[in-house]
Parts: structure tokens; sequence; C-alpha cells
């Protein structure tokens, strides 16, 4: 066999590899009614309750953040992200959560945030830190 073709056959291989590993991460949009019948990790997106508090306290735990969100649906559950709370949390427009139910609790893996800007909308990544 060529050499030509020995790449070719590897290059073929790496591809089919990356789109199985890509494909694992697929997830569902879903409300919270949804999440909780579903074992697996499901997008979420919602709004922040601002009436309700927002649970951060970098001194005592700074990888740990509880908020109230009101899905699509209008449903509001408590949700947990084990990471730093994003800069202009509050002000976020839409957040979308990636992650599962746990009893009455959202737990959630990844955030992002779609936050009101002067020019254009700006997105803010969040993902859980892991250890």
């Amino acid at each position: 066999m060529k050499k030509s073709h020995i790449i070719a056959i590897l290059v073929i291989a790496a591809a089919i590899a990356i789109l199985i590993s890509a494909s694992k991460d697929v997830t569902t949009y879903a409300n919270f009614a949804q999440a909780s019948q579903n074992a697996d990790r499901v997008k979420l997106i919602g709004t922040l309750v601002k009436d309700r508090p927002v649970d951060y306290d970098p001194v005592k735990n700074p990888d740990f953040l509880s908020f109230w969100l009101r899905d699509e649906a209008g449903e509001i559950r408590q949700v947990e992200l084990h990471a730093a709370k994003p800069q202009d949390f509050e002000r976020s427009e839409s957040i979308v959560l990636t992650g599962q139910m746990n009893g009455e609790t959202f737990k959630a893996s990844e955030m992002l945030l779609k936050c009101p800007s002067k020019y254009k909308d700006q997105e803010i990544y969040v993902r859980e830190k892991k250890g």
C-alpha cells in the first residue's frame, strides 16, 4: 500500500472518531417537568427569578452558586451550579443550563448567559469545576 493511502485511511478513521465523540454530548432541550421525567442530561432555557435569593458566598465556597430559575413553561425551581458566579449574572436576559434534575433541584454542569449589551448581545459561558 502506498503511503498516501495509509494517511488517507488514518484521516478518515480520525474523522469518524471525532464524529462519534461529538455525538455523545448531544442533549435535548426541556423544561423542568420534562427534565424530572428524564434521567439523561438536558438543556434548559429560562430566566433568573429576581425576587428570590441568589446564594453565593465566595469566602465560604467560591465554587457554589444556587439560584431560582423560571423555565419557558413558567415553572420555578432551584438550580445549583458548582462554579463561580459570573459577572453581571443578575443582569442576564436568559440562561441556558445543561444538567439534570435531582429531586426538586436542577443540578447544572454548564451555564450560558445571554446578557444585554449597549451595542450587541454578549454571551458568558460557565462550566462546572470538576474535582
